[in-house]
């Protein structure tokens, strides 16, 4: 009896010795609760842009005329954020039909974007969580635990409630049934323009680990001269410079500490540096996004005060000016005639021809495209024709290959090793030039710098490009994340090297998926955010074996709501056209044929991929058949006129074979 009386004490003395510790614990968590919480409710919220489980961005600002926007904070494995979510589903559900928006949010440093989506599988979140993988939000909103509730009011940009859902979870009990329903409370408030009455309520949650927090003193010594300056060098300075593109120069301390705040809110929301591939999908050359350590040391730098610290500025010591020709000076130049520019409207497509200098074929081993007029040109394409068309844009069809082309963010394009493009001699070169005026009359005279091979020197293996193309899409009134898909069979088998997503103002997001022969798909890459300003082809570190028939498949998002300030007519609907006001899907690719070399060329695949453009370009739901719903669109609509003729089977679908006239249809319209 006396062993078991003192087990039993020895049990209970345990019990309270853990109590303690979990009291202790619990109020000192509740002290640092405290603190943080203190200044949350009515704290500004600075913009940010995330990307989500699905690799989805999402940018704070676009929810700018929402109600409000909800933000629950979340972490793998916390049975309390699980037990949470019911909750939060049904709140999300009952303000539906008013335009709350419902986020979660992942701070923590042990998970990750595949750890956060299997979660969200397992347990069947269906609320979309955004990645906080730098922590830099979760960072400033002062987040202490998991299942915290912010409710932020987009027209003040302000919280309005920090605190759990509602009163029904403790840390060890739950009620059948909550009392106190705070944030469906605090809607109501925000919706109706009243104050929130309960603005801030402790809530239960599982502690989140932000390290930065307890290095503040260390922030406030970060080396400008050491640390901050040589990250501005390799990453901003090639274009924030004088002669360059960036609108101001880093030319020193005082220029950088000026726009510090500018600085820390394009990071924030991603649109410097210019570079939009998902670091998490894919590895590209050249690649000039910034690490995970290197935004963090940034933004967190800046949030110290941006402070001078001793040592010399980097930043001050006299440059080279701007090199008119990046690559050297070119082996040939093709000048294009000058064209006048307006200050205002809307420039047709322009279609100069000119002749082709090239005397004898040559092997093209890279080429830079030097613009006049900057800013109004927004992109330049181009092909090699044996007859000089009556109408340069009709002439397209029989280009043949290109000495380069431009965008903004990819001027010179450069043969991957032993590789090259065959350039013929005699005949002429086309051109495709789209201007975008901007405010002032200029006059463009742009020019291409051509890179050739030793006439002794010929490359083993051939660079050939092609396109993802779709004329047939349609994107509805006023509706955002609409997707369009189209794709690209290889009849032979290939090695893929690069791609380039290319959309107007209404493109959102873009991304590249290799189906192969057995059904099994790769992404390959990914825009999570597609940026019309800054365009650009992703090379592949390692360029990517694509069997034949494999389909490359461009799947892209279009935004044509209202919230999408880019986009010049929420209530029109989108077709194919050139202008920026319409829309393309047009996603070009540079791969070689794996048994092609230069002393062995295979014109005859060249053939065979054509034959399948169009096809693919239709073919949405990737079945290998056409059904009339599937005709949208320009060429849909003309293609469904012949479509009883072409159905031999009378099926009510056409498949490839029936489709053997079709390229020279539609080559016809």
């Amino acid at each position: 009896m006396k062993l078991l009386a003192f087990s039993g004490l020895r049990t209970t003395y345990r019990a309270l010795i853990t109590l303690l510790f979990v009291v202790a614990g619990g109020l000192t968590a509740m002290s640092a609760t405290a603190a943080a919480t203190d200044s949350i409710v009515g704290m500004r919220v600075d913009d940010f842009e995330l990307v989500d489980q699905n690799g989805i961005a999402h940018r704070l600002y676009y929810y700018q005329n929402a109600p409000a926007v909800v933000l629950m904070s979340q972490g793998n494995g916390c049975p309390i954020v699980r037990n949470a979510m019911p909750g939060l589903r049904e709140v999300r559900d009952a303000y539906a039909d008013k335009g709350v928006e419902f986020f979660l949010l992942n701070s923590n440093i042990q998970d990750n974007r595949a750890s956060i989506a299997g979660e969200v599988e397992e347990f069947g979140f269906d609320i979309r969580v955004l990645v906080d993988e730098n922590q830099l939000v979760g960072e400033s909103l002062n987040i202490t635990r998991t299942a915290e509730i912010f409710v932020i009011d987009p027209k003040t940009k302000k919280v309005v409630y920090h605190g759990p859902i509602d009163d029904r979870l403790t840390y060890e009990n739950q009620k059948s049934s909550a009392k106190h329903t705070y944030l469906a409370d605090a809607l109501d408030a925000v919706i109706s323009g009243d104050k929130v009455e309960v603005a801030q309520v402790d809530a239960p949650g599982c502690l989140v680990n932000f390290p930065e927090r307890a290095m503040k003193q260390q922030h406030a010594s970060i080396s400008y001269s050491k640390t901050i300056a040589p990250i501005l060098e390799a990453k901003c300075v090639g274009c924030h410079q004088k002669g360059a593109i960036g609108p101001w120069a880093m030319s020193s301390y005082n220029m950088v500490k000026g726009f510090a705040p500018m600085i820390r809110e394009v990071i924030r929301t991603d649109r410097m540096p210019p570079w939009h591939a998902d670091p998490n999908v894919g590895h590209f050359l050249r690649e000039q996004s910034l690490s995970g350590d290197q935004i963090k040391t940034l933004v967190h730098w800046i949030e110290a005060g941006a402070p001078r610290g001793e040592g010399a500025d980097p930043l001050t010591v006299p440059r080279e000016p701007i090199k008119e020709w990046p690559l050297g000076e070119p082996d040939l130049i093709v000048k294009l005639p000058a064209f006048e520019v307006p200050a205002t409207g809307v420039v047709d497509y322009q279609y100069p021809v000119v002749d082709n200098p090239i005397t004898e074929g040559k092997w093209l081993r890279a080429s830079t495209v030097k613009v006049g007029a900057r800013k109004a040109v927004h992109h330049l394409l181009n092909g090699i024709m044996k007859e000089k068309p009556a109408d340069g844009e009709r002439g397209q069809s029989r280009w043949g290959p290109s000495i380069g082309g431009y965008a903004v963010g990819a001027e010179s394009q450069i043969a991957r090793g032993n590789s090259g493009t065959f350039l013929p001699a005699g005949g002429y070169i086309g051109f495709q030039m789209h201007y975008t005026p901007f405010g002032k009359a200029v006059t463009d005279e742009s020019e291409v710098g051509l890179y050739f091979y030793d006439d002794d020197k010929k490359p083993d293996l051939v660079t050939r490009s092609s396109v993802v193309i779709d004329v047939s899409l349609v994107i509805p009134p006023g509706e955002g994340r609409h997707e369009e898909r189209a794709y690209r069979e290889f009849p032979k088998d290939a090695i893929l090297l690069s791609v380039f997503p290319h959309a107007h103002y209404r493109g959102q997001s873009s991304k590249m998926v290799l189906r192969y022969p057995d059904g099994s798909e790769k992404l390959i890459a990914s825009l999570p955010r597609y940026d019309f300003n800054w365009q650009r082809s992703y090379e592949f570190v390692e360029p990517i074996d694509v069997p034949a028939g494999s389909k490359l498949i461009a799947i892209n998002t279009y935004d044509n709501s209202t919230s999408n300030p880019a986009n010049p007519d929420p209530t029109a609907e989108v077709l194919w056209g050139q202008q920026s006001h319409e829309e393309m899907l047009f996603n070009a690719f540079t791969f070689r044929w794996k048994d092609e070399t230069s002393d062995n060329l295979k014109p005859e695949y060249e053939k065979l991929m054509r034959e399948g453009m169009v096809f693919g370009m239709m073919d949405d739901n990737i079945n290998g058949i056409l059904e009339k719903k599937e005709l949208r669109g320009i060429a849909g609509k003309r293609l469904l006129a012949s479509f009883d003729g072409l159905d031999k089977n009378g099926d009510g679908a056409l498949s490839k074979e029936e489709l053997e006239m079709l390229n020279r249809l539609m080559a016809r319209n």
